[in-house]
């Protein structure tokens, strides 16, 4: 692999419904021979496959740097966070328990936690490697298969997790890779020997999954959109809170769903703190995602590009100011002239009724509003179909927990953002989905509970 700003990297064929039965039937197959592990065989496996990725981190990052166009810095985090992930349910592999319950005349009931069968994951070309490994982690662990179709923009690093999961030793095909759009997607969600959905990208394409499955009664995790809102308190501290806006927009391009884009600072501080954001967004260093020292690397396609830049040319029709920012960037290295580079952009002088305050940008394009009260600035937080993240930036502890009790998020950070250790549950309230990825709940969504009943003595009828 190599840079190839602009140009096609490879061409890889669309399945197409007979190429989707194949992997499902596949998958059906070895998920017959996955589910009667037990969970401590399965934990092996999973624990293998962790090691090679950590071993190969270089690697995989490097290629991922490449299908994305995010800093290589980023992706080796990326790669760090997927290892951890295939650690962390290995590890509750072996824990998986249903219980027992007392029941009256030495008679007694009992749980089992099941597996589903064939699960379909439905990835977004942001975080590619890493969307795969949070989905896989818990549907192998629960003993499911998987199927997992990666977004056509970024197709190649989740070929080498299939190949990683193989040479750990799962059964063959128990994750198989499905290439494709659409219509892909499409024959993945309404075959039936598919058991459950998980996707994550747009509202709209997770509501035409949604209905899709509900003809199945198919079960489905969502993770959705976002246009979540940040808000700094004058009682923060100033070059912590800056940080956290900087991490919070313009982490991979800005293409990220929980991103704190819509920024309220509290007005008394805020010159000092957008002179301040400004100031840093500046010295953001863009160029080839290869590059040591690189923190902004390019977005994900042209079409991508023009739409972020449609975005900032409204919001200047619409009265918002450009602080810094917004305009094409073009490297020094002819190599890279035509990448999809841009400047990250500030906006000022921003209204909550503003279309770039409103919608999902998905680019390096932050939006900072004035607040004056709390209970103001709640109220306007909130005013979104949105709900998947929200943050809060305090010395006042209280305050804090106040603020985030009120958000109607379902990811919120205090005093930092966008971390998203695989311990913890991450998803949204509203338009932003339902369901949880990562931590324990994730289990509850990969799984079934099935109850039994044991009678000790005689039926007694009343017939």
């Amino acid at each position: 692999f190599k840079m190839c700003p602009g140009r096609v990297l490879c061409k890889l064929p669309c399945s197409g419904e007979k190429e989707v039965d194949l992997a499902v039937q596949s998958a059906k197959a070895a998920f017959k021979i996955w589910s009667q592990m037990s969970g401590m065989e399965r934990c092996r496996v999973m624990l293998e496959a962790a090691r090679i990725i950590r071993e190969q981190r270089e690697e995989i990052a490097t290629m991922e740097t490449i299908n994305n166009g995010k800093s290589i810095f980023e992706a080796r985090v990326d790669i760090d966070v997927s290892w951890q992930c295939l650690e962390y349910y290995a590890g509750l592999a072996g824990s998986l328990a249903g219980e027992h319950i007392q029941l009256p005349g030495g008679c007694f009931g009992y749980t089992r936690r099941e597996p589903l069968g064939v699960c379909v994951g439905i990835g977004a070309w942001n975080y590619p490697f890493q969307i795969a490994c949070w989905k896989a982690g818990p549907a192998l662990a629960c003993g499911n298969a998987m199927v997992f179709k990666p977004s056509p923009f970024t197709p190649v690093s989740v070929v080498r997790l299939a190949e990683i999961f193989t040479e750990a030793g799962v059964p063959k095909g128990l994750f198989n890779v499905v290439q494709g759009g659409a219509a892909t997607g499409q024959f993945l969600c309404h075959h039936p020997d598919v058991a459950k959905i998980s996707f994550t990208g747009s509202v709209p394409t997770g509501m035409k999954i949604m209905e899709m499955a509900a003809k199945g009664i198919k079960p489905v995790t969502l993770e959705l959109g976002g246009k979540s809102p940040l808000i700094i308190f004058s009682d923060c501290s100033l070059e912590n809170a800056v940080n956290g806006a900087l991490m919070a927009n313009f982490l991979t391009q800005g293409e990220v769903c929980c991103n704190g884009t819509r920024v309220f600072v509290e007005r008394k501080i805020l010159d000092t703190f957008t002179k301040e954001v400004v100031k840093r967004t500046q010295k953001i260093k863009i160029g080839d995602p290869l590059l040591e020292d690189t923190r902004m690397g390019a977005l994900i396609n042209r079409p991508h590009l023009n739409r972020v830049q449609g975005f900032i040319k409204q919001a200047k029709e619409q009265g918002a100011e450009v602080l810094c920012g917004g305009d094409l960037y073009v490297p020094d290295d002819p190599k890279l002239k035509n990448g999809y580079y841009m400047r990250p952009c500030v906006l000022g002088n921003c209204k909550d009724d503003m279309t770039c305050v409103k919608e999902e940008i998905f680019g390096p394009v932050m939006s900072i509003l004035p607040f004056d009260t709390e209970e103001e600035v709640l109220e306007r937080a909130n005013a979104t179909k949105y709900g998947l993240a929200g943050g809060v930036f305090t010395r006042d502890i209280q305050k804090a927990h106040r603020v985030v009790a009120a958000l109607k998020a379902g990811m919120c950070f205090i005093n930092n953002y966008n971390a998203s250790p695989v311990e913890l549950p991450f998803g949204g309230y509203k338009s932003s989905g339902f369901g949880r990825e990562n931590g324990r709940a994730a289990i509850e969504y990969y799984s079934q509970l099935k109850t039994v009943c044991v009678e000790m003595g005689d039926v007694e009828s009343v017939f």
